[in-house]
């Protein structure tokens, strides 16, 4: 009920009272009244009286605060623009087809070198193999590098050639290349590494021991065993094609070897040794050596190889 409602209610009762009273009935009226007014309150609905609460202002988070750190803060790191010139270092290790082999004009071939990355980088398939001097044999100027290979690792770099259609002998010279263009060799001078052959059209080519290399090794390095120290003698030869030959060792004190035949199947290398050992009671002086002697097919005598005996 809405109050234009309720007053006009109580209006009315108000004026029935006061009819009432001037009809003599006080005490009557005022009962009526009374009871009246009871109702009319009664008959109300009862008034909520709410309240709206005061807005709550939030207030934003914070980020705490960060604990203050002891020492240096490290330095941005920035991406380095240094050439790759350390790591254009290599060393040659082994390789196939020896110097000197004999091939047929036009007969193809596949040259490899074992070389060791002796920087501290990592090599990728972005380095490369490239043509340095000499006769290209048929080959590509550029090859990328076939692995990666890190510091330490061993590559072998395998190339297929071809020999000349002319007869003679011919040298082709390689190197790698870092990717910013770095030409680089093997060993301390950073030689290039290479393959030489020989072309001949030959029925019979004239096949030969091509090289020897002769090295001594003591045992042991320094100083005195109680009873001998060895030393031994490493020969290897090399030659350019199948051949069978004939050598002998020949040592300063006249101990020398007899005849010895080798039958190589095809070019290449083989290594034999020879042993001499040396007694605490024997001469010390650098007056003895080693020598090999080749008698067939062709006689050649290689240098001797002194060595020096002491026992301090």
């Amino acid at each position: 009920m809405t109050k234009s409602k309720i007053y006009l209610l109580f209006t009315t009762i108000i004026a029935a009272a006061l009819l009432l009273a001037s009809c003599g009935e006080n005490t009557d009226a005022e009962s009526v009244i009374q009871t009246s007014v009871a109702e009319t309150v009664a008959a109300q609905p009862p008034v909520v009286i709410t309240e709206t609460p005061p807005a709550v202002t939030l207030v934003p988070t914070q980020t705490p605060f960060a604990q203050p750190t002891t020492g240096t803060l490290p330095p941005t790191p920035t991406l380095s623009t240094a050439s790759k010139a350390e790591c254009a270092k290599a060393s040659l290790q082994d390789e196939t087809i020896v110097d000197g082999k004999i091939f047929k004009p036009g007969e193809q071939f596949t040259k490899t070198w074992y070389i060791t990355n002796t920087s501290n980088c990592v090599w990728d398939t972005s380095y490369k193999i490239i043509f340095w001097d000499g006769n290209i044999l048929g080959g590509a100027y550029v090859y990328n590098l076939p692995q990666i290979t890190g510091p330490g690792q061993t590559v072998p770099v395998s190339l297929v050639l071809t020999a000349p259609t002319q007869d003679g002998t011919y040298r082709s010279e390689w190197k790698l290349q870092t990717p910013d263009n770095i030409n680089f060799g093997v060993g301390v001078y950073q030689a290039a590494f290479y393959t030489e052959i020989v072309v001949s059209s030959a029925d019979k080519p004239s096949y030969a021991v091509t090289s020897v290399e002769l090295t001594i090794d003591r045992e042991p390095d320094y100083g005195c065993q109680p009873a001998n120290m060895v030393y031994t003698a490493y020969a290897t030869f090399t030659t350019n094609g199948p051949l069978e030959f004939k050598f002998r060792w020949l040592q300063q004190d006249g101990n020398n070897s007899g005849i010895q035949t080798v039958k190589m199947t095809e070019a290449g290398k083989k290594t034999f040794t020879r042993v001499w050992k040396l007694g605490r009671a024997a001469s010390q002086n650098s007056n003895r050596w080693f020598q090999i002697v080749v008698l067939e097919p062709v006689y050649k005598e290689y240098p001797q190889v002194k060595f020096t005996f002491e026992c301090p």
